[in-house]
């Protein structure tokens, strides 16, 4: 462990690692402690032995808009772990043999994405109109009428602008859910207004879509370590915090599983909130402050990884209309230029999924079968090999108008613990992009306050 470290990271996800290597690169000596056996907090990645593929706990897809993750990634040496899309590409199946494409166009943004709407075979050219027309209201009241906008659902947001059925069920639904891991009459219009500014009305880069050709771990957890262990710091696993002791309103130490204190002048806690409370002694989690983090409701997500004796679609990316399912990943298309090991190899994401998550597996699985099946016939005809079901029940805060009016900064009323992760009030909803900024305004702070004292 680091002799008297400057900074104590509780933590090893995006955020907790995004912290230590921006406070690393400042000359600050880190010590990182995770709990669980390997880094990676909730998007980590783990091989499967039978296939030979690396599975990630939940399909994650990045994009050009996530400007801090990626210079993250550039800083630790792992950028060109990812492959481009440069035109953002979704093929959404509104039942077997009805597909239609959401693609941009060669224009520079936003007119890139209105053209690409202004395309999409789903909905007529009224309600193409109509859903530009919805998309310029929303940037208008993201910048004009942020707090009504705030206050607004999803739903809600649609019923203001006029947007009928089949354009909340082909366009903005699947959007928004997937986007928020909510369902629309209770995810926060602000938040999608969020995305869609930084996703499509901006520069036509902003907009692409980017996969890792590695594991999730790979791609961040290794580099993020060795960065900070170059830099004199330290990381450690199966390092479980049992509680901040704090006197005088300072953490003076945090208190290991094993009896072990380790003291700081800084702390930052990167965990999930229900988490982070259980590390405060009671008086500070009760307080005002803290009391409210522990309002924030989640919400899970479901992802089916199956393994078919062949490939059932020549698409890399393909969203179910009207099904349980809402999302199919084809890993053989996606990493088609890297040699993927099985062609039928997909992935199946449920968002938002509070009434699926306490079904049982094999009932999860026939469920996404059952999908597949009615959406893509050539399925049918296909073997299943294996599965694996994954559940992440608290994947996300809950993006609901009150959740997201609770969510704390990353400065805290004790004068040297600071909070991270995507949870925190970084403006977005929890994605890694939310992660990875909470991690360096979270360094950020510890700097600033560090450069105050000096």
């Amino acid at each position: 462990m680091v002799e008297a470290p400057d900074v104590v990271i509780v933590g090893g996800g995006f955020a907790g690692l995004s912290a230590g290597v921006a406070l690393a690169e400042q000359g600050f000596r880190v010590a990182l402690l995770e709990g669980k056996p390997a880094l990676g907090g909730r998007a980590y990645s783990f091989p499967d032995t039978e296939s030979g593929d690396l599975v990630d706990n939940g399909q994650h897809v990045l994009m050009g808009c996530y400007h801090q993750t990626l210079d993250f990634l550039a800083k630790i040496g792992t950028r060109d772990r990812l492959i481009v899309h440069k035109n953002l590409e979704i093929e959404m199946l509104d039942g077997p043999g009805r597909p239609a494409h959401l693609r941009t166009m060669s224009l520079p943004g936003p007119f890139h994405m209105t053209a690409g709407l202004m395309r999409y075979k789903h909905l007529t050219i009224a309600e193409r109109l109509g859903s530009v027309r919805a998309g310029m209201q929303m940037m208008y009241m993201r910048r004009f009428g942020r707090a009504r906008l705030k206050r607004m659902t999803v739903a809600e947001f649609m019923d203001l602008t006029g947007q009928g059925s089949q354009a909340r069920r082909t366009l903005w639904y699947p959007l928004a859910i997937a986007t928020l891991n909510e369902q629309p009459e209770l995810a926060s219009a602000a938040l999608l207004a969020e995305v869609m500014k930084r996703a499509f009305f901006s520069r036509r880069n902003d907009s692409a879509f980017l996969y890792p050709t590695v594991g999730l771990s790979e791609l961040y957890c290794a580099a993020a370590r060795e960065y900070i262990e170059q830099r004199d710091g330290v990381i450690a696993c199966r390092a479980t915090v049992d509680r901040l002791e704090i006197r005088d309103n300072m953490v003076s130490a945090v208190r290991l599983h094993d009896g072990a204190k380790l003291h700081a002048a800084n702390f930052i806690v990167a965990v999930p909130p229900a988490q982070l409370l259980r590390l405060l002694p009671e008086g500070i989690a009760s307080s005002d402050f803290f009391s409210e983090i522990g309002t924030l409701k989640s919400s899970p997500i479901i992802c089916v990884h199956v393994w078919l004796d062949r490939e059932v679609t020549g698409s890399a990316f393909v969203g179910f209309v009207g099904t349980t399912t809402q999302w199919l990943f084809n890993k053989r298309r996606i990493f088609s230029q890297y040699g993927a090991r099985n062609p039928g190899y997909l992935s199946f994401v449920i968002s938002g999924a509070r009434e699926l998550a306490e079904l049982p597996n094999d009932e999860l699985l026939k469920v996404v079968m059952n999908d597949l099946g009615a959406m893509i016939p050539a399925a049918r005809e296909a073997q299943l090999i294996k599965a694996l079901v994954l559940k992440e029940k608290h994947a996300t805060f809950a993006s609901d108008p009150a959740s997201d009016a609770v969510r704390p900064p990353a400065k805290t009323p004790v004068r040297n613990l600071v909070l991270a992760g995507d949870w925190t009030q970084t403006g977005l909803p929890a994605t890694i992009e939310s992660a990875v900024i909470s991690g360096r305004s979270a360094a950020a702070t510890i700097a600033t306050r560090a450069g105050a004292e000096t």
